[in-house]
Order: C-alpha cells, then structure tokens, then sequence
C-alpha cells in the first residue's frame, strides 16, 4: 500500500540512547515488515556507545531508513517531539531501540484503523522477553491491556486508557492535534492517550505482535525512585484528563520541573512539589492514588521498595480505604501480598513488616509456604526421575 502521492503510509518513530546491543535487531524487525511502504525514523538521543555508528551503517544500507542525531541526552520526550516534526505519513508507528516487532504487526494494525474511521489508535498484545530475547514468566507471559472505554481517571489508581507504548500505531493527524508528547516524567505515553482519547476511540487487538524487553535498564525499571517518579506523574496525568474533560484548565507540565522531581528525596516530598499547582481535592485523591499506584509498580516492576516507601503506602492506604470501591479494594489487598512475597523471598523483612497490615501477612506467610512446598514437591519428583533413570538403565545394563 503506498498513497497517491508518493510517501510513506507509516512512520516508525525509534528513540535509541546508549542501544547498541540491541538497536540493529529492533530496526531489522521494523525493516522485515510485511508492509513495505515505511519510512524508519531512528533519533539518536546522544549515546556515548556505538548506537550512532551501528544505525548510520543501517540508513546507508537502506533508504527507508533516516538516522537523526541530536545534541546531548534531553529525554524520550524531546526525542520523539522531534521526530515527529518530520513526520508526514497518514500513519505513525512507535517502536523501541530493544523491543522486536513480528513481521505482521503493521499489517494487522492497518486492517484495524483502515476498517474503522472512528478509531484513532491501537496497540498490541507483546510477548515478554528478558534482556538477552529469552521468553520471560517473571512478570506474566504476556502484556495485555485491558480495553481503553474501562479507563476511569477518579480511580485508585487511575485505570488508565493504556496501549502499549512501544507497539502503538495512531494517525498522525490526531498526534499532532493533541500537540505530540508533553513533559509528563515517565508517564508521558499515559497522558498522550488520555488526550487521544478525547479525539476518538482507542482499541487494544489481541493480536499477538511483538515481543517487548523486559529488564532491569529500561528508565521506569531502572530505580525504585523512576518508579515513584512514575506513580506520580502518572496519576498527575489522570488529574488532567479530569480537568480537561469538565471544561477546567489544564495542568502544566513544564520541563524544569523534571530536574525537581529526579532531586526528591523521596515519595512525601515529590507529593509536596506536585501539589503546589493543585486543589485540595486533587490533593487528597492525588496521595492515595499514588499509594495505589506504587504498590502496583512494585509487583511487577525489577525494583524493590524502601521502608519509607512502605510506611507511605500502608499509613495512606490504611487512613483511606474507606474511600476505595470493593473492587479497588480486593486489588490493592492482592497486590499487597504480591509484593510482600517478593520481599520475603529478597530477605527484606523489615520492610515488609513495615508495608503489611495483619491480614496481608498472614495471607503472604500462607503464599511463601504454598510456594516452598510446591518446590521442594516438584525437586523431589525430579529426584525420583532421575533415580527411576539409574536404576532402569543399570537393569538394562545387566539383562544385557
């Protein structure tokens, strides 16, 4: 498919800092798409390794693809902004500098925003892999977001309208209209759909389309803080859809403030700097909501969470619960006992003493035990096979 003009029908925007390990089998799989007519936009956000060197052989070798440098290391949001001030195709694809896409992907989501005028972007449904491309059950199999009509931003936390960053496909006309991304520290995908949302329908297919790197060097990964950085700021997101959509102004997000947040000493005080340009009622919803959210990043996120981390979400969680719907609740108690199981296996008993209330630890200590039964079950069924082994492969060495 190629429009009448000549361009491209896609623009894949690929942001690459410091990827040199993995950015030539990412671009590869965009270049391996069934779909041909693409053009691959790589912006080099200031690596100091070979990244710039590896896509420069890439782009000499193939004329879809344009390799953009750009001074320093801004961000992801910078970054992409200015890969898509070059954009022109009807159809812009996000991809990242580690992930790898099937070579479907851009076909199938094309048959979905071509058959439906009303659909503005989708997603996919990604395979977990870990750092060196092996399938992954850490943190589930798979990532499947939940349908974006379920988002609700007055939740605990906020149910976000999410798709996966890394796998979208949106028409460039709605990006743009939106104006692109905003400085929304590590939830800058969050607060673009919410504002994409406001445009027209968003949909997540359960096409299985790619396989998306899950490990400890990705930015919201990388440290207990950048997961803090990203409760907040996510639920920030969520305060400014809810202005948005009763007709309030909008929050800002202003790029010095970044350097604010990356200083905080901690979740109380990047509460105290948000809070600055907030009603005492998103305030309030504001601290439980990022409680919640916290909580939830630590069960599936590489970090683990600090004693302040802890007394936070327990004292926050505990004055409010009256305030979280049954559903909400079963949720929060859920993802209790999954994080105080990641702590008990890491030895941070303190901490975990510190985050669970009575009934979250009792039902933690059952789970640790189920668990460590169904191991030593399953050691001692291995054992038995390999005794079974022996002693059938010593009788057929005897009757021979």
């Amino acid at each position: 498919m190629m429009p009448a003009d000549g361009q491209a029908l896609i623009d894949v925007l690929i942001p690459a800092y410091n990827s040199e390990g993995t950015i030539e089998s990412s671009v590869r799989s965009i270049q391996d798409q069934t779909v041909r007519s693409i053009r691959i936009l790589v912006i080099d956000d200031g690596s100091s390794d070979r990244t710039s060197e590896i896509v420069a052989a890439i782009a000499a070798a193939d004329s879809r693809v344009q390799h953009i440098q750009k001074p320093g290391n801004s961000g992801i949001v910078d970054t992409l902004n200015i890969g898509l001030a070059r954009c022109t195709a009807p159809y812009v694809a996000r991809h990242d500098a580690d992930d790898l896409a099937y070579p479907n992907r851009f076909e199938v989501q094309l048959a979905y925003l071509e058959a439906d005028p009303d659909l503005i972007a989708v997603g996919a449904v990604a395979r977990h892999v870990d750092e060196w491309g092996n399938h992954t059950a850490a943190h589930g199999s798979f990532s499947r977001p939940p349908p974006p009509e379920l988002a609700d931003p007055r939740s605990f936390p906020s149910r976000e309208p999410y798709l996966m960053h890394p796998f979208l496909m949106v028409r460039r006309e709605a990006l743009v209209a939106v104006g692109g991304y905003r400085y929304v520290m590590h939830a800058e995908d969050t607060d673009l759909y919410w504002r994409l949302q406001e445009r027209g329908r968003l949909h997540n297919p359960p096409d299985l389309l790619g396989d998306y790197r899950f490990h400890t060097g990705s930015i919201t990964s990388g440290s207990v803080h950048n997961g803090r950085i990203g409760a907040l700021a996510s639920q920030l997101a969520a305060i400014s859809a809810v202005r948005r959509r009763a007709g309030r102004p909008d929050l800002d997000f202003p790029p010095e403030r970044l350097a604010q947040y990356r200083a905080a000493a901690g979740v109380t005080d990047l509460l105290r700097i948000a809070s600055a340009d907030l009603t005492p009622e998103e305030r309030a919803y504001l601290e439980v909501a990022v409680a919640a959210k916290l909580l939830e990043s630590a069960s599936y996120r590489p970090y683990l969470l600090e004693g302040a981390d802890c007394r936070f979400i327990r004292t926050t969680l505990t004055a409010n619960w009256h305030r979280l719907s049954p559903e909400e609740a079963a949720e929060i108690e859920e993802k209790l006992v999954a994080v105080g199981t990641r702590m008990f296996y890491h030895r941070r008993l303190r901490e975990l003493t510190m985050l669970l209330p009575r009934a979250a630890f009792v039902r933690t200590v059952r789970r640790v035990a189920g668990i460590t039964l169904q191991t030593r079950l399953q050691r001692l069924r291995r054992a038995r096979g390999r005794l079974r082994s022996r002693r059938e492969g010593d009788q057929r060495g005897s009757a021979a």
